[in-house]
């Protein structure tokens, strides 16, 4: 972390506060749009990266903001990943069972490697086809924010992604009780479908819940075993750009191995699932995280050249896409070889 900013935090300020007004707005418009569209809710998250975009588009943030934007991009996501982990707790995945537990960190596996090919058959570097393929996969923006910050991808690589896969999930939750309805799925083989395919929590609790609560249930402890799939990834992305950057392995301490927000998300993981953490602080740290993340892609947005976006618009579009229909046809395998009920 780079304590060294902190040192003049009266700089840090303007660019602060215009990233913190970009994620209101886009928290007060995901507010409104969910209200108008509940079945199809739209994160704040994805809002404030559009926003950025929107705004460096026709103004150029001053000298004065960028120390801000810079810290609200880089340090503020940090912090939002070490919280994500207070309230990550790995004990769903026993409440899952041993064989849909498995089932599930097979398909996203598999899923996941799958996009990263789909992205590298049409041209995306591999950064930016793991970011596509981590936030259909697994557990769509933050995933992709984690994994950007551990890989160092570019700030147009990570907004495409947000974009793209967002509007994906959004197609996606509208067309699911025609899905439904046409496979005639029982309540709990839709609530594995709907945890396996849709990549936002409260968009899974949005398009299963309104089936029955049984489908509810299921379709929120499919998606929570899901996200701990991000817990390896990013560990293992950890350990190998510092292959990548570090001839030797001789004196190498963990703290130089895997940076500190990966460590500090690993061991708030621990302490959650061990019961030190308790719901209350558990459903305080996913708010915060939520909000900084927020900020984090307001930031992230404004320093989007959109040109830059369009030249690797329908590279994206079309990873994404075919990365999600890899995982929607890997979820309807699943289901038909699931024992009946």
């Amino acid at each position: 972390m780079a304590f060294s900013r902190l040192r003049a935090p009266g700089a840090l300020v303007p660019g602060v506060l215009l990233t913190g007004a970009l994620g209101v707005v886009a928290w007060w418009g995901a507010q409104v749009l969910a209200a108008a569209f509940p079945y199809a809710a739209v994160d704040a998250v994805v809002l404030a990266i559009v926003g950025g975009m929107l705004v460096r588009g026709w103004w150029m943030p001053g000298a004065r903001t960028v120390p801000g934007i810079s810290f609200a991009a880089r340090e503020m996501l940090e912090v939002a990943i070490v919280l994500l982990g207070v309230s990550t707790d790995v004990r769903w995945m026993a409440t899952a069972g041993a064989t849909l537990a498995a089932s599930i960190a097979t398909v996203t596996t598999v899923a996941l490697g799958a996009g990263v090919l789909w992205g590298r058959v049409f041209g995306l570097p591999r950064t930016h086809a793991l970011l596509v393929a981590s936030g259909n996969a697994i557990c769509g923006n933050s995933a992709i924010a984690a994994v950007a910050s551990v890989t160092g991808a570019k700030r147009e690589e990570t907004a495409s992604a947000v974009a793209y896969t967002a509007v994906l999930s959004l197609g996606l939750v509208l067309a699911l009780p025609y899905v439904r309805t046409e496979w005639a799925l029982s309540d709990m083989r839709y609530g594995i479908v709907t945890g396996l395919t849709v990549y936002a929590v409260p968009q899974v609790l949005a398009a299963a819940y309104p089936v029955s609560v049984q489908a509810g249930q299921v379709g929120t402890i499919v998606k929570l075993v899901r996200v701990l799939m991000l817990i390896p990834l990013v560990l293992l992305l950890s350990l190998r750009r510092h292959r990548e950057r570090e001839v030797g392995w001789q004196s190498v301490s963990v703290i130089r191995l895997v940076p500190w927000y990966v460590l500090g998300f690993l061991v708030a993981t621990a302490f959650r699932s061990t019961g030190v953490v308790d719901d209350s602080v558990a459903m305080a740290a996913q708010l915060t995280s939520h909000w900084l993340t927020i900020i984090s892609m307001a930031a992230l947005g404004l320093g989007v050249e959109m040109e830059l976006l369009r030249r690797v618009g329908w590279r994206t579009a079309a990873t994404a896409t075919l990365s999600l229909l890899t995982l929607c046809g890997l979820a309807g395998a699943l289901v038909v070889w699931l024992p009946a009920s």
